[in-house]
């Protein structure tokens, strides 16, 4: 029967954590160049509204159109609203606190996110007159997948 380290044991085999000075972080910062949750927001609406412009002119129906657009909006309202709940400031007192606070925060949002994307797919049918499910579906994966393209050509790092 295999036997488990003891917790003293565990403990000694990993690194002691070490925060980074304000000059590490700065270089770290440098490195590692962030994008906004504002600005992949953004170009989600702009990809949402030419996925939308361009159902309309390929099929020349409306109505593919705005379902189309509100596919794309059925991602960018619940986006807009994930980033804002999670950019807010946050006044906890100990670092630790803060830390779960965070994680909290980000379940409680992408829960929030969920709920009122599939809301807004439940209401599309009384809110979009002739509702194509295709074109709204195709607005909303491409819209989506914003997220995957921004990650594949957001800044590399510099060395």
């Amino acid at each position: 029967m295999p036997t488990i380290a003891s917790l003293p044991e565990m403990e000694s085999l990993e690194p002691e954590f070490k925060p980074l000075t304000a000059e590490e972080a700065r270089q770290f910062s440098e490195k590692n160049p962030s994008l906004s949750p504002a600005k992949v927001v953004g170009i989600q609406a702009l990809v949402g509204s030419g996925v939308a412009m361009a159902a309309w002119a390929v099929t020349g129906r409306g109505n593919v159109g705005w379902s189309a657009g509100y596919g794309a909006l059925a991602v960018v309202i619940p986006a807009a609203l994930f980033a804002r709940g999670l950019t807010r400031r946050m006044s906890l007192e100990s670092p630790q606190a803060r830390a779960m606070g965070a994680a909290f925060g980000f379940f409680l949002w992408e829960m929030v996110k969920m709920a009122l994307t599939v809301a807004m797919l439940f209401a599309a049918p009384r809110l979009v007159v002739n509702l194509s499910w295709p074109a709204m579906l195709v607005g909303l994966v491409l819209t989506m997948k914003v997220y995957w393209v921004v990650l594949m050509l957001r800044p590399k790092r510099r060395t």
